[in-house]
């Protein structure tokens, strides 16, 4: 059985960091188109970066492009979402998903994914 489990979430100040961790089990990495989405609330689910197991598609949202970063160690069976220069607007809570076709990559949206992380929380706030 796939399990996805996130961490790293909390409270940041504008302008700090944090890294998204994503550890996968009950499989190996290397075969998962991954994905970080976020959900604010009041506010529908959104593709923040994607990348798919052959590192071949990617997408990544154009309000965090140039902040966001994603990557993968998949000798640790790990997905990363490095987040920097934080805006309170990036407040929400974000999940890793995991799905084996590609192309949910290039379309980054959560309704191609079939693995979920229970999500972490992450607050952007002085």
């Amino acid at each position: 059985q796939v399990q996805l489990v996130e961490s790293g979430g909390g409270l940041v100040q504008p302008g700090g960091s944090l890294r998204l961790s994503c550890e996968i089990s009950g499989t190996t990495l290397d075969y998962y188109t991954i994905g970080w989405f976020r959900q604010a609330p009041g506010k529908a689910r959104e593709g923040v970066s994607c990348i798919s197991y052959d590192f071949t598609r990617a997408y990544t949202r154009d309000s965090v492009k140039g902040r966001f970063a994603v990557s993968r160690d998949d000798a640790r069976n790990t997905v990363y979402l490095q987040m920097n220069n934080l805006k309170p607007d990036d407040t929400a809570i974000y999940y890793c998903a995991a799905d084996t076709w590609g192309e949910a990559a290039t379309y980054c949206d959560g309704v191609y994914f079939n693995h979920w992380g229970q999500g972490t929380q992450v607050t952007v706030s002085s």
